[in-house]
Order: C-alpha cells, then structure tokens, then sequence
C-alpha cells in the first residue's frame, strides 16, 4: 500500500522489480493499480472462474418425467414425486414434464389437474418458479428449493433424532406401602 501515485513512477517501480503494473480496478477514482506477475495473476483468475462455474453448475436442474403419455399407474407417480423431493432436498429445481399423446391433447385438462397434485404434494419444500404451460405435446412446471421450509425441515429430523437416541427416562416407582402403618391402624 503506497497511496496515490503518479502513473510513471508505478510503471517505473514496476520495471525495477521485474513484474507488471496491473489495473484492478477502473472503475474507482483514482484506477486502482498493482504491481505482479501478469501471467500468474490471469491463471488465478481462471482457477477463480473455474470453481465458480463448478459451483453453478451443482444447481443444476433436474427433470422428471411423468411417463409418455397420460396413462400412468399413480403409484409411478408417487415414486417419481420421491425422487424430486430427493432433488429438491439436494438443492436442486427440478422441472416435471407430462406428455401427450395421440387424442389425450383433447384432455388437457387432465393433465393440469395432475399438475395440480404435483404441486400440492411437493410444496411443503418448494415453491413454483413457473407455473404448468404447454410447450407442443409436453405439459411443464418447474420447481425450486424453498430453503427456509427445507432447512426447518432438517432442524425438526434432526430434534427427533437426538430424542430417540437420548435414553428415555424411567418412571419413579411409587414407595412401598409401610406395614407398620398398617399395624398401627389395626390396633
């Protein structure tokens, strides 16, 4: 930190050093400049970029698919609305797509309906990002993490976790009656 400096005496400094004088930041008044090795300062910005992409990338989203047409067991339903929870829970939005076949694009209806029911069943810990619209054949919604209603979630698993393995406590056993008690009222 060397304060305000006159532009040659930087690139001047920087010459005697053997490294490069860097603007950081343009924007402010006065430009923010550094003296570093170029090449190395570039390779850490990528190695930066790198692992910001990685971490976009881990949200990425997830589709499920609600068969390939109409005609589904609702048990298949269910299993498919488990594994978006599961997605849901990872942190990842996840788009249900239900498709149309044949004379079923009559029956729209029938398949918002089902869209309906995915919502109602997953918003404990989701909320819609965009609501079910039609795309040709295929019906869409696609759902995002509700992080608040997700993370109070946890917090009551994890209380009823630390409640069964705590031991439970025994309830007192209720004094022996006195026999000379007994004797006494007798008498």
């Amino acid at each position: 930190m060397i304060g305000v400096v006159d532009v040659r005496d930087a690139i001047e400094r920087a010459k005697e050093a053997d490294l490069d004088l860097v603007e950081v930041s343009p924007e402010s008044d006065p430009p923010v400049c550094r003296i570093l090795d170029f090449g190395k300062y570039r390779y850490e910005q990528s190695k930066k970029e790198k692992a910001n992409r990685a971490r976009s990338k881990a949200l990425e989203t997830k589709e499920i698919r609600l068969g390939r047409s109409m005609k589904i067991d609702p048990h298949d339903i269910a299993i498919r609305l488990q594994q978006a929870r599961k997605f849901l829970m990872d942190g990842h939005k996840v788009q249900i797509v239900q498709n149309f076949r044949g004379r079923e694009m009559l029956h729209r209806e029938r398949g918002r309906e089902r869209m309906d029911h995915v919502i109602e069943t997953l918003e404990d810990i989701s909320k819609v990002e965009m609501e079910p619209r039609m795309a040709g054949r295929r019906m869409s919604i696609l759902l995002s993490p509700d992080k608040n209603k997700i993370s109070q979630i946890q917090r009551r698993q994890q209380q009823a976790e630390e409640a069964s393995k705590e031991p439970e406590a025994k309830p007192e056993s209720a004094p022996a009656a006195d026999d000379t008690s007994q004797d006494s009222a007798e008498s």
